[in-house]
C-alpha cells in the first residue's frame, strides 16, 4: 500500500526586513521624545542647547577664517540642493539602467524628507539662535534642521543603493566615510555658525534616518510582492 505523496508545502509569505523596521521604529521614537521636550521647552534641554551655542559662537567671532571655511562648507558642499542634486543624479542613473521602480522609490523619498522637515518647522516654529553680533543668518524655523536632515536622507539613500549594486571592499568604506564625514560635518558647521540650536541638528539626523528604514523596508517589501 503506497502512502499518499505528502502536499507540497507553501513557503511563507515573505514579510518586511525586521532590522530597518526596528530601526526606524526606535529612531522615530526618538524623534518624537525630542519633539516633545523641544516643543515643552523642557529646561534642561534648554540649557544645553544655550550652553553649547554660547560656546561655538564665542569660538566663530574669534575666528573668521574658520567661519568662510564653515560658511562655504554649509551653503556649497553640503547644502540641501547639491544633496537633492546628487539624488537627481541617482534617479538619473537607475532610470537608464531600466530601473525604474527604484529611481521612482529614490526621488519620492527624498521629496518626502523635504516635505516632512519643512511641515515639522512649520508646525513646531521654533525661534533659532539670536546674536548681537551674528556671523551667519538662516531663515525659517529652526527645529529639525533641514541641512542635517537632508544629507541625512541622501547619504543613506545613497549607501543603501550602493550596497545593492554590489559595491564592497574599498569603494564600500570609501562611500561609509564619505556619508559619515557629510552628516557629521554638515551638522558642525550649522551650529559653528549659530544657525541652529544642537537639539535641531540631532533631530534633523534622527528623523532622517528614521525615514530612510522606513522607505527601505517598504522598497524591499514591495520587490518581494512583486517576485512572487
Amino acid at each position: 500500500m503506497h502512502s499518499p505523496h505528502p502536499a507540497p508545502t507553501t513557503p511563507p509569505e515573505a514579510g518586511p526586513p525586521a532590522g530597518p523596521v526596528r530601526t526606524g521604529t526606535l529612531l522615530v521614537g526618538l524623534f518624537a521624545v525630542l519633539l516633545f521636550l523641544v516643543t515643552i521647552a523642557w529646561s534642561p534641554l534648554i540649557a544645553f542647547d544655550r550652553s553649547v551655542a554660547d560656546g561655538l559662537h564665542v569660538w566663530a567671532v574669534e575666528d573668521p577664517g574658520l567661519v568662510r571655511v564653515n560658511r562655504v562648507l554649509s551653503d556649497w558642499v553640503w547644502d540641501p540642493w547639491t544633496m537633492r542634486a546628487l539624488i537627481a543624479v541617482a534617479v538619473v542613473w537607475l532610470w537608464w539602467r531600466s530601473e525604474r521602480l527604484l529611481a521612482v522609490w529614490v526621488a519620492a523619498t527624498s521629496a518626502v524628507g523635504t516635505f516632512l522637515q519643512q511641515g515639522l518647522k512649520s508646525a513646531v516654529g521654533r525661534e533659532r539662535p539670536e546674536w548681537p553680533d551674528p556671523v551667519d543668518s538662516a531663515h525659517f524655523s529652526a527645529f529639525p534642521s533641514g541641512h542635517a536632515m537632508t544629507a541625512m536622507v541622501t547619504c543613506v539613500t545613497v549607501l543603501w543603493l550602493l550596497r545593492r549594486h554590489g559595491v564592497e571592499g574599498q569603494w564600500w568604506l570609501w562611500a561609509v566615510v564619505v556619508a559619515v564625514l557629510s552628516v557629521v560635518g554638515v551638522g558642525l558647521t550649522r551650529l559653528y555658525l549659530g544657525v541652529h540650536w544642537p537639539t535641531d541638528v540631532l533631530g534633523g539626523w534622527l528623523l532622517g534616518a528614521g525615514w530612510v528604514a522606513f522607505s527601505v523596508t517598504a522598497y524591499e517589501r514591495t520587490v518581494l510582492s512583486r517576485q512572487h
